[in-house]
């Protein structure tokens, strides 16, 4: 059920109609900046939010999905994390690229249909397992390494900034939990058995942790076990042991928690390591902000909003882990506004998000995180301060986006990590928060499981075994199946369907337990579907 107060939709409605289109003489990124009738910026594609997010997820996959390749046969993305048309960067991959793709891609997979994402999703994930992952006969085994060090070999065995055999657990905790829902999608054991190897060496790992020393630390080498040692400042030639420090850590918490689930692995151990994360986050990071390095490229102690907005998703996610979690949320949020806010755009009604303290720009990603996050916040807890600033984020981030689907870091370069990964899933977040940022189209927004089958395409009577009421109503709107029998999804829809199906028995509409429920927006509406005994749903017209 969507529980959304009548001051929030009262707010969406009277930001929607005074979004007339104004044309400044100011160009960010690719586009002149529009601006609705009190200055406030609007997308540039449409002055209508949804239709321009839409718009842009269509056109950012495109682009990913028909990237050229390099001379080695696999595409740009596997080899770079710099987008170059005419020339292939020297860079090799970021260190969180492919694990982001996925995230997105499930999501974006969920919300269109398109068979050559899920396809997308399993090439990525069986490379990097068949070319990245540490040697099971090292201290630190089976485990991702974030970089090629050799940029054209196919092969991942390192750090950018630190070299071969270098790896970062925190980055090998997101790997794991995407390679679990990779399992969850296709069913197939090797990724799961990938994911249990990963969570096994990150928990038996897993250090008490202090005001310095986090429970995993950011970089180790694989083999002697040491933690890599990162500049105390630029310049200096001065280490320290910052690189025992990232609280970078919810992800690797998420694996924990979803592998205890499936009651697979080691899930004694993985039970105790989680308690010490738990444990560290709320005494250290949540109370004093220090939330630590997150980027492969950076070689230098530095403060980022990504573990700062991360963890806070994390906690109003999990809210029986934290019991103040909207004063502490509300904390990380004021703090991420102190240290990272850029007011440059503000004269358009819009203040975004800069990346890291070492390296303060604003990024596209970063603000679109943010905004997704505070929205998440709003819906939440009612305060609704937060509503505007948020959507013009989102709205403001839609500029990095070209004509073509490219996407650029509004000061620097098109990374593969922040214009992809990175970027699509905090749409997807915001219109799943808030559907009246999703177009009147047919689309899933969210699901408390995971998607296996998403089919938006018309007749479907292939899926049909029992006749409906009226046998006129045959034409089949949305088919999807999930992984789990246990589940809620909200749906976008055109107009209120006719019926819902669960394993072909019709639902009711009713308003708790087995059933689904129909909110009618100002255009279209919500579906709720919620199953508690079937994955195989259908949504009649």
């Amino acid at each position: 059920m969507i529980k959304k107060a009548t001051t929030l939709l009262l707010l969406f409605f009277a930001f929607a109609t005074k979004n007339l289109p104004a044309q400044q003489s100011e160009l960010l990124v690719y586009h002149p900046i529009q601006t609705d009738r009190d200055g406030n910026i609007i997308p540039w594609y449409n002055a209508d939010p949804a239709i321009a997010y839409d718009h842009n997820l269509h056109t950012i996959w495109d682009f990913w999905f028909n990237m050229r390749r390099d001379l080695n046969g696999l595409p740009y993305y596997m080899n770079h994390q710099v987008w170059n048309k005419n020339i292939d960067d020297p860079r090799g991959i970021g260190g969180d690229q492919f694990m982001m793709a996925i995230s997105s891609w499930r999501l974006l997979y969920a919300y269109l249909g398109d068979e050559n994402i899920k396809a997308n999703i399993y090439f990525l994930a069986g490379y990097y397992l068949t070319h990245g992952l540490s040697p099971a006969n090292c201290k630190w085994p089976d485990i991702p390494f974030p970089y090629n060090t050799l940029i054209y070999s196919g092969i991942y065995d390192g750090d950018m900034i630190n070299g071969k055999d270098v790896a970062q657990p925190d980055k090998a905790g997101s790997f794991g939990l995407e390679l679990v829902h990779v399992y969850k999608i296709k069913n197939d054991p090797v990724f799961l058995d990938a994911a249990v190897k990963i969570a096994n060496t990150l928990a038996a790992n897993v250090k008490a942790g202090n005001a310095d020393h986090s429970p995993l630390p950011f970089k180790v080498n694989v083999f002697t076990g040491k933690t890599v040692l990162l500049k105390l400042k630029a310049g200096t030639g001065k280490s320290t042991d910052t690189a025992c420090y990232t609280s970078n850590l919810t992800p690797t918490l998420q694996l924990f928690f979803d592998l205890i689930q499936l009651n697979k692995g080691n899930t004694a151990s993985y039970k105790i390591a989680s308690g010490k994360i738990l444990a560290w986050l709320k005494k250290y990071p949540i109370q004093n902000n220090k939330w630590g390095p997150f980027f492969e490229d950076v070689g230098e102690w530095s403060q980022t909003q990504i573990n700062a907005m991360t963890s806070a998703r994390f906690m109003m996610e999990h809210p029986q882990y934290f019991p103040e979690w909207k004063t502490e949320v509300k904390g990380i949020i004021n703090w991420v506004h102190l240290n990272f806010a850029n007011e440059k755009w503000k004269k358009y009604g819009v203040i975004v998000t800069n990346e890291q303290s070492v390296y303060p720009v604003p990024g596209n990603s970063h603000s679109s995180r943010q905004a997704s996050d505070e929205l998440l916040y709003v819906s939440l807890t009612n305060d609704t301060t937060l509503y505007n600033n948020a959507v013009h984020e989102l709205n403001w981030a839609t500029y990095m986006v070209d004509f073509d689907g490219k996407n650029c870091f509004p000061t620097d370069e098109p990374w593969l990590t922040d214009g992809y990964g990175d970027y699509v899933r905090h749409y997807l977040r915001a219109m799943a928060t808030y559907p009246e940022l999703a177009p009147v189209e047919d689309h899933i927004l969210s699901t408390t499981s995971v998607i296996q089958q998403a089919d938006y395409k018309g007749y479907f009577k292939k899926y049909l075994s029992v006749e409906f009421d009226k046998p006129d109503t045959g034409k089949v709107k949305v088919y999807y199946r999930t992984f789990d029998n246990d589940g809620t999804e909200l749906i976008k829809l055109k107009v209120k369907p006719s019926a819902v199906l669960l394993n072909d028995n019709p639902l009711k509409e009713i308003a708790a337990g087995e059933g689904y429920t129909w909110t009618t927006l100002e255009k279209g509406g919500v579906l709720s579907v919620r199953r508690k005994n079937g994955n195989k749903v259908i949504v009649a017209e």
